[in-house]
């Protein structure tokens, strides 16, 4: 395998933008080089396969999404009150707009992992340690619940970002002065998140 750190990273980069536009049955490595301009077959000397290609744009996309420490550390200034949590959770949606591509490509590697068991374990993994580490930041902040708000912040978060990326028009005034994503995210965390 070839080791070129800033090769590499822009061939995963250009997967996860071929995952997210063509699905993962469009993820091969002739498109990854024609995303990343580079010349055919060089991504087949930076990956070991398709599965290799697959965690390696997992991996990227937890960095990629992950929250900016600037922010949370200026977030968690404020009172630990649900209005800290409704930040958090204005936060975790923006990242989602900003980046569409980017959350497009993990509802995909969601769909592809179904199909694959190697990619469903690792994928599953890597998942379940952003929930745990979701539910240890929530405690150790002092933020008002407990760990089943995390989850269900989690759940119902997942949804809304999945509707509003993929069918945007679904939520549309489904509640009548409530606006789409940001009136939702209030809703959400009004709803889950205790006061006290």
């Amino acid at each position: 395998m070839v080791s070129n750190p800033e090769r590499r990273a822009a061939l995963v980069d250009a997967g996860v933008e071929v995952l997210a536009r063509e699905g993962a049955r469009g993820l091969t490595f002739r498109a990854v080089d024609a995303e990343a301009g580079v010349p055919v077959g060089t991504a087949s000397n930076y990956f070991t396969g398709r599965d290799d290609l697959l965690r390696q744009i997992d991996a990227r996309l937890h960095v990629r999404l992950a929250p900016d420490p600037e922010v949370v550390s200026r977030l968690m200034t404020g009172a630990k009150d649900r209005s800290l949590v409704t930040a958090f959770m204005r936060d975790l949606m923006d990242r989602a707009v900003r980046d569409r591509t980017g959350y497009l490509a993990l509802l995909e590697m969601r769909l592809e992992a179904t199909r694959r068991p190697g990619l469903l374990a690792s994928y599953t993994a890597s998942v379940r340690s952003d929930l745990d580490e979701g539910m240890e930041f929530h405690r150790s902040a002092g933020l008002p619940g407990g760990d089943e708000t995390v989850v269900v912040l989690y759940l119902a978060m997942l949804g809304l970002i999945l509707e509003h990326l993929t069918l945007p028009g679904v939520l549309d005034g489904a509640l009548p002065g409530v606006d789409v994503p940001e009136g939702l995210v209030d809703r959400i965390v009004a709803t889950v998140v205790p006061e006290g």
